[in-house]
């Protein structure tokens, strides 16, 4: 009796303790803060982009900023990649990010054969991608994700507010100078459609590589097809490249004109006014549209002394959506929900209004159609376009159910 009685107060005993340690233990879990919300930023920070992409860790400091700082208690971590343009590397660095970091999120992605790579990945994982610097259409199409959104344009866009512009204005025959990736093809292909139904003609294209310094060849090809209009569906350093040697061959002085299909505010700094001025392109932000826009730029300046690109402000805008739909839902680990959430909530910030992320992943917002102003025109080294047109988002972009998205119905 009595070692049964010591076998039973020692069960007791030892319960007793168990359920104390369990206490202790849901007490020091408790007071543990939680570990940071992981978000990354995968661009091509060197080589023919990096021009363009400097400046997007810090808008997305700035994102983080203007919710407070955290996210339903958690402090928000941002981890950078350079993808290099590679497709492999891209998809091996959100690979790691998902899998061993943690992260919750990738923005940024240009260079469309990296973005429909790092698609894959995030699509295996259920995880978030939202591109802002790829232009390929294709990722609201056939390339759509029920995880994935395409925030800052698209080669459609590009297409129907540029070229139809061009058409319009008598530029109804054209020969391309294409990067010879999938960005390039997306473009060329996107523009011929619109060319074609405005009644326009493609003369024909050629293919250059991703990086290239010497235009001589393809220019002379693009000149000696006698087409009004050359657009270039090329961006970067390309695009600066391209259009340096088409004045050192005389093309616009001898009566064609250039289309830039996708070009940034930093992109007509370095080419200057006197080489830029009279350029006909579209972009979804610019630094001097509004007073909003104005007072965004000069905080980003002090972080970053240098003119914002669209990608810049598109990776804050992104961001800042993600952390407010996360910051909504209670929780960052359920990317489905927190993509409905985006999808409930309108868009508003310094480049967005009233803006709508579709099913699609595709976020329809007004594009702004712009022309490089003349020297005599500017009054500093900043104030570079003119606005002509601002196309709202539902005439901008493709309707969805052209798009061949799959799950959309």
């Amino acid at each position: 009796m009595k070692i049964n009685n010591i076998v039973r107060f020692g069960s007791v005993v030892a319960a007793a303790l168990g359920l104390t340690a369990a206490g202790i233990a849901a007490i020091a879990q408790a007071q543990t803060p939680p570990g940071p919300l992981k978000i990354a930023v995968m661009d091509g920070f060197s080589g023919v982009y990096g021009d363009l992409t400097a400046g997007e860790v810090e808008a997305m400091q700035m994102a983080i900023e203007d919710v407070g700082g955290k996210v339903n208690g958690r402090a928000v971590e941002i981890l950078s990649a350079d993808h290099q343009t590679k497709p492999d590397i891209g998809a091996a660095i959100a690979r790691k990010w998902y899998d061993v970091d943690g992260v919750k999120m990738i923005t940024g992605l240009g260079t469309s054969s990296v973005a429909l790579a790092v698609r894959k990945v995030s699509q295996e994982k259920g995880l978030i991608d939202i591109n802002t610097g790829a232009a390929s259409s294709d990722l609201t199409g056939p390339a759509c994700s029920e995880t994935g959104a395409h925030w800052v344009y698209d080669t459609y866009s590009l297409a129907h507010v540029t070229g139809e512009a061009m058409v319009k204005a008598g530029g109804d025959s054209w020969y391309f100078l294409t990067a010879d990736y999938a960005f390039g093809h997306a473009l060329e292909r996107d523009v011929s459609e619109v060319v074609k139904q405005a009644g326009g003609k493609v003369l024909g294209a050629v293919r250059h590589p991703l990086s290239t310094q010497d235009f001589s060849s393809f220019l002379l090809q693009a000149q000696a097809s006698k087409a009004k209009v050359i657009g270039l569906a090329n961006a970067g350093q390309d695009t600066i490249n391209s259009i340096k040697q088409a004045g050192e061959f005389g093309i616009v002085k001898g009566g064609q004109k250039l289309a830039g299909l996708l070009v940034f505010a930093t992109d007509v700094q370095s080419l200057t006014l006197p080489v830029a001025q009279g350029l006909v392109l579209t972009e979804s932000f610019y630094w001097d549209l509004n007073d909003e826009t104005r007072a965004w730029t000069k905080r980003y300046r002090a972080k970053k002394d240098r003119l914002p690109s669209m990608l810049t402000a598109g990776v804050y805008s992104s961001t800042l959506h993600y952390l407010k739909a996360v910051q909504a839902v209670g929780s960052a680990d359920d990317a489905k929900k927190v993509m409905a959430k985006m999808r409930e909530m309108p868009v508003n910030d310094v480049m967005t209004k009233n803006g709508k992320l579709r099913e699609d992943g595709r976020l329809v917002r007004d594009m702004h159609l712009f022309q490089v102003k003349a020297p005599s025109e500017s009054k500093s080294k900043d104030d570079i376009y003119k606005l002509v047109a601002t196309v709202p988002g539902d005439k901008a972009y493709r309707p969805m159910n052209e798009g061949k998205c799959p799950f959309v119905k």
